[in-house]
């Protein structure tokens, strides 16, 4: 019985230390793997230099903001009518400037009761409604822009304003401010390698951040003698330029 037990015992042994020598060799297994990938693959530091290229352009689009905004009326049938009336003159106007339809686009309606303040009973109490409408105008003849204003005006329009410049199409002028912030860049990192003594290896990676410069914007006061179209004449409107800027960031290794 104990010779029994004792076979039983070495058996449970040998089991036990196999089972060791196994769970050893993967540990083993993954300390070699891991030792031979830092050897073959030795970490690779980076550096990284960035720099901005800027364009001036002359833009070739505007866009105004051009309403009609309807004073106190009895009632919100008679505010509605008189600023559609008035609003679709507005519009004729334009077109008749030259603007297709497709750069006619109404960005604001509003319909309001008008109150009075009752001192006698502390409440405010409607007494009639108003009414204020907007288009936005795209204009693509830049020379047309005072004449619109004033054909607008002419017909009613009491509201002008939020005169911006935009640019059509940005891929060539976005090239060579792209251009320019990869020329600046690589200036960067050759003087950088030159001052430091360090040595620069491949160029692993580029990335670009275009900076979202708003659209210029000009606002454009009407004098009463304007709005009603007695003897205001166009209005001058300097476009100038717009400012397109590129920023890129070039990463190099360090050898």
């Amino acid at each position: 019985m104990e010779e029994k037990n004792q076979m039983v015992h070495k058996h449970h042994v040998v089991k036990f230390t196999l089972l060791l020598m196994i769970v050893i060799g993967f540990i083993a297994m993954g300390i070699i793997s891991i030792l031979r990938d830092r050897i073959v693959n030795q970490r690779m530091y980076q550096i990284q230099f960035s720099a901005e290229g800027s364009v001036f352009a002359k833009p070739d689009i505007a866009q105004v903001t051009l309403g009609i905004k309807t004073e106190r009326r009895n009632t919100a049938v008679e505010a509605v009518k008189e600023n559609t009336e008035q609003m679709n003159k507005v519009i004729e106007a334009i077109k008749g400037e030259g603007v297709e339809e497709k750069d006619i686009k109404t960005t604001s309606y509003n319909l309001n009761p008008s109150y009075d303040y009752d001192k006698e009973t502390g409440r405010s109490n409607i007494k009639g409604y108003e009414v204020n409408q907007q288009v936005t105008v795209k204009i693509r003849d830049l020379d047309s822009i005072g004449l619109i204003i004033e054909a607008t005006t002419k017909v009613g329009a009491n509201q002008v304003g939020n005169i911006s410049f935009t640019i059509d199409d940005m891929s060539e002028i976005k090239k060579l401010a792209r251009e320019e912030a990869v020329k600046k860049a690589k200036e960067k990192a050759e003087e950088m390698a030159e001052l430091t003594g360090i040595k620069l290896g491949k160029l692993v990676n580029v990335y670009e951040n275009e900076n979202a410069y708003p659209p210029v914007y000009r606002n454009y006061a009407l004098s009463i003698d304007e709005a009603v179209g007695m003897g205001g004449g166009a209005p001058e409107i300097q476009v100038g330029e717009n400012e397109v800027v590129l920023q890129v960031t070039l990463v190099y290794e360090v050898k």
